[in-house]
């Protein structure tokens, strides 16, 4: 039983947060799910992300990218590392700015922890706090690569 949840678990996870990113990340751009109106400065903290005119895409851009990154399965690593600072900053802005719908927060945030914690073999290199530069002149497999020229 045990065995059974821990097996299932990580897609779930992974299908969740992907999903909300995915469509949280389109709304964005294309306004499907009406927003509640913010608290003073949590408006004036979205507006000064408005106002820089490419803030807001970027990080709307990114959440589609990593969504579909996590609904498809592929790349989760590197779509957990670029959702992180954005999860980050949900917090914080529920937080400081904004402390309501904290639970969507928490949510978000305890999702990617598993899931960080779930895919941490991927992180490994990351976390070497002793690694050094690969060798320009030596493949980093330790196999080598024969280039032919065709006619």
């Amino acid at each position: 039983m045990a065995n059974a949840i821990h097996s299932k678990f990580p897609p779930i996870a992974r299908m969740l947060l992907g999903l909300v990113f995915f469509v949280f990340g389109l709304n964005g751009f294309l306004g499907f799910i009406p927003q509640p109106p913010l608290p003073e400065a949590g408006g004036a903290f979205m507006g000064a992300l408005a106002a820089t005119g490419y803030m807001l895409p970027l990080i709307k851009g990114t959440e589609v990218i990593a969504g579909l990154m996590l609904l498809s399965g592929r790349f989760v690593p590197l779509a957990l590392v670029l959702l992180a600072p954005v999860i980050v900053n949900i917090v914080l802005f529920h937080v400081v700015l904004a402390p309501t719908n904290m639970v969507m927060a928490v949510v978000l945030l305890a999702l990617e922890g598993y899931l960080a914690w779930a895919y941490r073999d991927a992180f490994a290199g990351v976390l070497n706090g002793g690694a050094r530069p690969s060798s320009a002149a030596a493949p980093s497999s330790g196999t080598t690569r024969t280039v032919s020229a065709s006619a």
